[in-house]
């Protein structure tokens, strides 16, 4: 079996990757890994990637079993990671119904309606897009990278993987002190970051966020995509922010407002231009396979069905979420744009804002129709959902993509993963609002929900649309002219010190190739940036397990 865009020898066949007890396993791991995940991104507002823990678990599992291979584990841990990303679509977007409104009535059938579709749409378009972003753009994918470095080093042994597991150690210790565990309160031995109070006064959090994560992640990506981020960063915090302010152009709210909102707009943009350059022209390509009797999608799956599958999913948004027709077919459009631009920001950065792409849909459709408040969230829940799994799946290619593992057995994987967690995460949202009730949400001392709190303050409208728009148009032309716009847009719109610690790795990569090119060449440099970033990953992840069961207990 061959991935006909290179005639590529998969490492095993399908039937040793994609198997019954690595399928059990995943599932038994995405039950898990979905229902902490849905706790941690409320509680917390943050959803560490599980995809290094989660490989790292495949493999200790199936070598416990014994007689498996690298591309079994690396399936196995596709489908195990699947449903944490589901959940952070959810925990993003739906808790701002109930803070907008405590007595909104959400029945179980819409919102599971809502997420199913979520994920069935974003699995349709990341089975079309894979092959535009993994193969023929070759982004970098830090996150799917560190996750094939991490099994190719750790099946192999030897002095690679010391270094491997050295250094994810040593970020494991560094991020237990950092953040603690539940029952041990370490978090003043090593502060989170190193913050400037002045500017901070004024709304820029100028600093640095000691995060091997991000340091590595900057490492991966490399100088130019970093510079660039870097470069939106002081384009909106010490631009907008500080100069506008100080030149009197604007107050700190309206800077605020200006700032948000051109990052948007060039992220927006960046979705455009990436329809316009790169999915239009090859429309057919891409498309051909949803039509054609005998084509296979890019060699791995037969998707006749998707057509059918979106009309099916239209009729559902509109009668049983009560949508509406055109808001219906705006929304699934819509995910065709936002999972592109998920894959665009995933594949440049290893972040991955859904429920930015969810604001983006969900004003579009109330631009053009009279919809409810509920039925705008269930939009850019939507949207959230696909392009959260939109993020985990492309990673996983990416991963797949190094290992030569068949991407029919990842995608059907990230099928069983993520309906696994469609169910369990609307389980738990339930149990929650059954347990806590709906003022629950947005309380600091409960589930502060900050992304959806966003959401909710969104509803109303793009805050600057002057600069909105011109940072759209930006985007678009900028990203034609192949600019990295979308990592320019990332920097402008997040906090200033998560850009300025990926700067370090940036800068720190530039500095090997320059000094040490021999070193570097030899891939001690990603492997010793994939074990900072795995080692992170992994106590997140642990950190947010023992979080979730003590919060679903004391349920």
């Amino acid at each position: 079996m061959s991935d006909n865009s290179k005639g590529v020898k998969y490492a095993a066949s399908f039937k040793e990757q994609f198997t019954v007890r690595g399928m059990a396993i995943g599932a038994a791991g995405a039950a898990v890994l979905t229902m902490s995940s849905m706790y941690v991104a409320l509680k917390m507002g943050a959803l560490p990637w599980p995809i290094i823990f989660v490989a790292l678990v495949s493999m200790f599992c199936l070598k416990l079993f014994g007689n498996t291979n690298i591309n079994e584990i690396n399936v196995t841990h596709t489908a195990m990671s699947a449903g944490a990303m589901t959940a952070g679509g959810l925990a993003f977007t739906i808790p701002g119904i109930y803070m907008l409104n405590p007595e909104a009535d959400l029945s179980v059938t819409a919102l599971f309606m809502t997420v199913w579709g979520g994920v069935i749409l974003g699995l349709i378009f990341t089975a079309l897009i894979r092959k535009y972003f993994v193969v023929i753009k070759e982004l970098p994918y830090p996150m799917g990278q560190a996750a094939a470095e991490t099994l190719l080093v750790g099946d192999e042994g030897g002095k690679k993987a010391g270094t491997l597991f050295s250094s994810l150690g040593i970020a494991a210790v560094f991020t237990f002190l950092r953040d603690g565990m539940p029952l041990i309160n370490l978090k003043n031995l090593i502060p989170g970051t190193f913050m400037s109070s002045g500017l901070a006064a004024k709304g820029i959090y100028a600093g640095i966020w000691l995060s091997p994560m991000l340091i590595a992640v900057g490492y991966i990506i490399g100088p130019l995509f970093i510079g660039v981020w870097f470069l939106g960063a002081i384009i909106g915090d010490f631009g907008i922010v500080l100069g506008g302010t100080n030149a009197g152009l604007w107050d700190a709210v309206t800077a605020s407002a200006i700032k948000s909102s051109l990052g948007i707009g060039l992220m927006v943009g960046t979705g455009v231009g990436i329809i316009i350059k790169g999915i239009i022209p090859k429309a057919k390509e891409i498309f051909g396979p949803m039509f054609s009797r005998d084509a296979m999608s890019h060699g791995f799956i037969n998707l006749r069905w998707a057509p059918i599958a979106m009309v099916i999913i239209a009729f559902i948004f509109t009668i049983v979420c009560d949508m509406g027709i055109i808001a219906s077919i705006i929304t699934i459009l819509g995910v065709w744009l936002a999972t592109s631009m998920s894959a665009q920001i995933v594949g440049q950065t290893g972040i991955n804002p859904m429920e930015v792409f969810g604001i983006i849909v969900l004003l579009a459709a109330k631009a053009v129709t009279s919809m409810g408040q509920t039925e705008a969230f269930l939009v850019a829940a939507v949207v959230a959902i696909a392009c959260g799994l939109t993020g985990d799946v492309m990673n996983d290619f990416k991963a797949g993509y190094i290992l030569k593992s068949d991407p029919k057995a990842q995608w059907l994987a990230e099928c069983i993963g993520g309906l696994i967690g469609s169910f369990v995460t609307v389980a738990v949202f339930y149990i929650i609002l059954t347990a806590y009730g709906p003022a629950s949400f947005g309380n600091p001392e409960m589930f502060v929900a900050p992304q959806a709190a966003m959401v909710a303050a969104m509803v109303g409208g793009i805050p600057h649309m002057t600069s909105f728009l011109i940072g759209l148009a930006l985007g678009c032309i900028l990203y034609i002219v192949n600019f990295p716009v979308m990592t320019l847009g990332l920097g402008v719109y997040l906090p200033f010190y998560l850009s300025a610690t990926a700067f370090l790795g940036g800068t720190l990569k530039f500095i090997v190739e320059k000094a040490a090119p021999e070193w570097d060449g030899k891939g001690t440099g990603l492997i010793i940036a994939s074990g900072l970033l795995g080692g992170e990953a992994v106590i997140g992840v642990v950190i947010a397990l023992i979080q979730a069961f003590q919060g679903m207990s004391a349920i």
